[in-house]
C-alpha cells in the first residue's frame, strides 16, 4: 500500500521498494471545468551535484529536452490540457544509471503560461503526485497537493536523493510566485 506523504515528508525508497531501479514520478490534475484557458501543468526534472546546482544545460530535463545526456532521466511527454485517466506527466528515473556526481533529482511543476493566462495552483484541482515503481507498476508514495496555494505558479514537489548508499523521496512543499524561478535556483 503506497504511503500518503506530508509536507516535508520524506521515505527511504529502498526500503518501501527492495530492489527498485526503475520508478517514475506521475503529475496528474482534472481538466478544467470553469471558464478560461485549460491548465497546462509542466513537469521538469534538474540533476544536480553537491552544490545544488545542475552540472550543465543538458541536466535540466523537459518537455523540449526529454531525456539526459545518458538516458537516466527521462521526460515522457506534455499533456496540455489534464484530459485522461491517471498521470497527465510523467518523468521517468532509471537509478542505476543516474551519475555518480548527481546527488539529488529535483522535480518541479510549472503552470504554462501562468501569468497570461491569470493562473495558479490554487484553482487546479485533482492535482497529485506519486513515485511509482516502474517495473511493477506499484504505487510506493503519493501526495495529494491542497488548495492552499492561491497565488503560486511553479512548486518544486519532489526530490529523488542519496543518503548514506540509499536513494530517497522527499516531498519538500515548496511554491514558487515566479514560474521561471527554478531555473535560476539550480543554476540553469
Amino acid at each position: 500500500m503506497a504511503i500518503s506523504l506530508q509536507k516535508g515528508s520524506n521515505i527511504s525508497l529502498s526500503k518501501e521498494a527492495p530492489g527498485l531501479s526503475k520508478m517514475f514520478i506521475g503529475l496528474g490534475w482534472d481538466v478544467r471545468v470553469t471558464e478560461g484557458e485549460a491548465f497546462d501543468l509542466d513537469g521538469s526534472a534538474f540533476l544536480l551535484n553537491a552544490a545544488g546546482k545542475v552540472r550543465s544545460e543538458a541536466d535540466f530535463i523537459f518537455y523540449n529536452q526529454n531525456r539526459s545526456d545518458n538516458g537516466a532521466v527521462e521526460h515522457k511527454g506534455d499533456n496540455r490540457t489534464g484530459e485522461g485517466s491517471g498521470d497527465d506527466e510523467t518523468i521517468w528515473v532509471d537509478l542505476a544509471q543516474v551519475p555518480s556526481d548527481v546527488d539529488k533529482i529535483t522535480v518541479a511543476a510549472t503552470i504554462h503560461e501562468a501569468d497570461a493566462r491569470r493562473q495558479n495552483f490554487g484553482q487546479v484541482s485533482g492535482a497529485y503526485i506519486r513515485c511509482v515503481n516502474a517495473d511493477n507498476g506499484v504505487e510506493i508514495a503519493r501526495f495529494d497537493l491542497s488548495e492552499d496555494a492561491s497565488v503560486e505558479t511553479a512548486m518544486i514537489f519532489g526530490e529523488i536523493y542519496r543518503h548514506n548508499g540509499e536513494w530517497k523521496f522527499k516531498q519538500p512543499y515548496f511554491f514558487i510566485t515566479d514560474h521561471q524561478r527554478p531555473l535560476g535556483m539550480f543554476g540553469t
